[in-house]
């Protein structure tokens, strides 16, 4: 198995033990794999996630039997919705034990089934390593996600001890025919497990994207050419490491004013001509045409319909159901979306259209309005720190080397205005899936990937305390992530709804907990922002400890504000 992981490139293996696993950590880590143990389940996947994302390269997580598997199905869910390819293997009962009350044993694969693309639950030593590289191809194949592998523990342990747990080490007289029957059995029975289990299993060729169809090109190009207010909006199935040149200069070719989402963000660095982050709905409401570069009509296009109803709607998208969800294209492009905005640029020739440069003022003009206003906004004062001046200060310290991991809800949703990724591949959310619980694992992950960058986890104080234990892992494998806490004592995303149609706060509201001192414990820094005056000083403190080599948590007290006021929380 651990051949197969090296021979597709995995550098990392996420787990948290687990007797029934136990063989696959040695395995992988005699095979020079780094093997990066955690304090859940979940942060393993979402740290396998992040790797995928950021390298390209599957990412791989093992986890044990029964409770040490359903730990991890959010986190296999969330990759699941987010397209990420993640191989997850887990550990299993034996065979001869399945269904008959052993420890931990329960229907994993009917618990899985319904979150992964590829399932297999393999029942010879020989079929381990088969099954791991199907996993592979599968994970990438088509529309990517997450693929689980079944490997039960008398699969993964040496014959020798194998036939001990079943009681054949040692030659004994049988005592009567039952016995000798039921020993005759155990011995057929683990022979078959091992039979042939030392054939080698070569490395399955990655699989091709699909090519766009050149009549949805020829489609889309008429389009353009026909309309006054194009929009390209591009999401996260363009944003893999081998597409960050190609569709940059494919957008800088077709010339349309350009919103990014999901992992897609920073794809044109921090400032562009072409780029806007503000007013998107604005936008498209009067968009005569816009392109969906990997972009479905979720709850995030308010279901199709942000988007003007006349406007005529591109959707290139891996997923066929995807490209036609809620809002019928006029042309749907069924395949890889970067494939298809370069093949299309190619089509259309480079200098993108003058005729749309006082549509682009425009647009310009408004983004520029809404920055001007959250800068006001900024400059407000609140109980402690006004959130907007404390993204305000990350983003002037933010080096052109980092990587930001967004884990939370009401803060993060106001950092998300205001922080600029610098760069392609820097910036990491959970999806369309919400999930609250992400951030370790993916700094994690981010850390690994990009050894020499800045890891900057923001997370809210909700969020938080889903996933701080993993600042014990930071300190063992001596990673240097910088946490902020947006420290505001309340599920803010949930409080604006609630309290405002139901009139109570009830299960919304936290202590301003000392976020700071938990770090601590487990290893790290600590350091705490009460006022304004404090924001520059304590954030450069955080990068020096960084730089150090020392995991550190910036507990920052912040007011509320009404800037995101109607924000999605259902």
């Amino acid at each position: 198995m651990a051949d197969v992981l090296a021979a597709h490139g995995v550098r990392f293996l996420f787990t948290l033990c687990g007797g029934h696993i136990s063989p696959i950590l040695v395995g992988a880590k005699q095979r020079g794999i780094r093997v990066v143990d955690v304090r859940h389940e979940a942060s393993a996947v979402f740290a396998a996630d992040a790797v995928a994302r950021l390298s390209g390269t599957p990412g791989v997580a093992a986890v044990t039997a029964g409770p040490g598997l359903t730990n991890a199905i959010t986190a296999v869910k969330n990759a699941q919705l987010a397209q990420s390819p993640v191989v997850l293997l887990g550990g299993a009962t034996a065979t001869m034990l399945k269904g008959r009350g052993a420890l931990q044993d329960i229907d994993q694969t009917a618990l899985l089934r319904p979150h992964v693309k590829f399932l297999a639950t393999v029942r010879r030593v020989r079929d381990l390593a088969p099954a791991v590289a199907a996993a592979f191809h599968a994970a990438q194949a088509g529309v990517p996600g997450p693929a689980f592998v079944e490997c039960p523990v008398d699969l993964l342990y040496p014959e020798a001890t194998v036939r001990d747990w079943y009681g054949l080490a040692t030659p004994k007289p049988p005592r009567g025919m039952g016995e000798r029957l039921s020993r005759w059995y155990l011995s057929r029975h683990v022979e078959r497990l091992f039979a042939g289990a030392d054939r080698a299993t070569p490395a399955l060729a990655p699989p091709h994207p699909a090519e766009p169809a050149p009549s949805a090109l020829r489609r889309t190009a008429e389009l353009l050419a026909q309309s006054e207010r194009p929009v390209l909006l591009v999401g996260s199935q363009v944003a893999a490491p081998a597409n960050v040149e190609p569709v940059r200069r494919a957008v800088e070719a077709l010339g349309c004013p350009v919103f990014l989402s999901g992992m897609a963000r920073g794809l044109l660095g921090q400032r562009h001509p072409l780029l806007l982050r503000h007013r998107r709905g604005a936008a498209l409401r009067a968009a005569d045409l816009v392109l969906l570069a990997g972009v479905p009509c979720d709850f995030r296009l308010d279901y199709g319909r942000a988007i003007n109803p006349h406007a005529r709607i591109v959707a290139a998208n891996l997923s066929a159901a995807q490209a036609r969800k809620n809002r019928r294209p006029t042309v749907a492009a069924v395949g890889d979306p970067a494939r298809f905005m370069v093949s299309l640029a190619l089509l259309l020739g480079a200098g993108g259209s003058a005729r749309w440069t006082a549509w682009l003022a425009t647009l310009r003009a408004r983004d520029d309005e809404r920055a001007a206003e959250i800068e006001r906004l900024a400059g407000t004062t609140t109980e402690h720190v006004n959130p907007l001046d404390l993204c305000r200060a990350i983003e002037a310290v933010l080096p052109g080397d980092s990587v930001i991991v967004a884990d939370g809800g009401d803060f993060v949703g106001t950092a998300a205005y205001i922080l600029s990724p610098r760069g392609p591949l820097s910036w990491l959310d959970p999806g369309p899936f919400g999930t609250l619980g992400v951030g370790a694992g993916f700094a994690l992950g981010a850390q690994l990937c990009r050894p020499r960058a800045e890891v900057w986890l923001l997370y809210g104080d909700g969020s938080a305390a889903f996933s701080l234990a993993e600042f014990d892992t930071f300190v063992r494998h001596g990673l240097a992530v910088i946490a902020v806490v947006g420290n505001d004592g309340a599920w803010s995303q949930i409080a604006r709804g609630q309290v405002e149609l139901l009139r109570d706060d009830v299960g919304t509201v936290l202590r301003r907990t000392d976020y700071e001192r938990v770090a601590e414990g487990y290893g790290g820094k600590g350091l705490r922002i009460t006022r304004p005056e404090e924001l520059a000083t304590t954030l450069r403190e955080a990068q020096a400890i960084a730089r150090s080599g020392i995991p550190v948590l910036v507990n920052a007290l912040i007011g509320k504000t009404e800037f995101r006021a109607g924000s999605i929380a259902i």
